[in-house]
């Protein structure tokens, strides 16, 4: 289902392209986002260690994975890599997804790229994979990240209450998803 040889892939967006993960990208400020307290405080791999060489090896696992686009978040302006999005694993039974995103560079947050981004892979989740639905998740707190996925389109779709411990308080977890117009 994904064309995951496809070296050049290149989704472009109004500001934005999205392209495959690379080694570079890991010689790069991805290290620095993944250990940045303020950038993870809503992810899960906070809990991890975010060393480099588990990076690389996270993203040669991931890149092997048919069932899994993970790409960088390029602006076309300067050409700087700021952030990932993934979309998966894709159910093929159900041609359902899910999708995350991370802003890495803080100088850009604010800016709506998380949102051009999530719009872009959407779209191209849905004309050129033929998805029917795509889902994402995100804490009850994270209003941005929330704002976001509803500029896009996706609605909350239920609550999991007091799913994560989130500086000491339990917080929900926001489950959000969004339909194929024309699947």
């Amino acid at each position: 289902m994904l064309n995951k040889t496809d070296k050049e892939l290149r989704i472009n967006g109004k500001f934005l392209y999205l392209r495959p993960i690379n080694t570079e990208d890991i010689k790069g400020h991805y290290p620095s986002w993944m250990n940045d307290p303020q950038v993870t405080k809503f992810l899960e791999s906070r809990f991890l260690d975010n060393s480099i060489e588990n990076i690389r090896t996270f993203v040669e696992n991931i890149s092997k994975n048919p069932d899994i686009l993970f790409l960088a978040i390029v602006v076309k302006e300067g050409n700087q890599h700021i952030g990932n999005i993934k979309l998966g694993p894709v159910n093929r039974h159900h041609r359902s997804a899910e999708l995350g995103i991370l802003i890495g560079e803080k100088n850009q947050w604010g800016k709506g790229y998380a949102t051009e981004a999530i719009g872009i892979l959407v779209r191209y989740a849905f004309e050129e994979l033929k998805l029917h639905k795509i889902t994402a998740g995100c804490y009850a707190n994270n209003l941005g990240s929330m704002a976001a996925f509803k500029k896009v389109g996706f609605k909350e779709e239920g609550r999991r209450q007091s799913q994560f411990r989130f500086n000491g308080e339990y917080v929900d977890s926001v489950l959000l998803g969004i339909i194929n117009p024309i699947s």
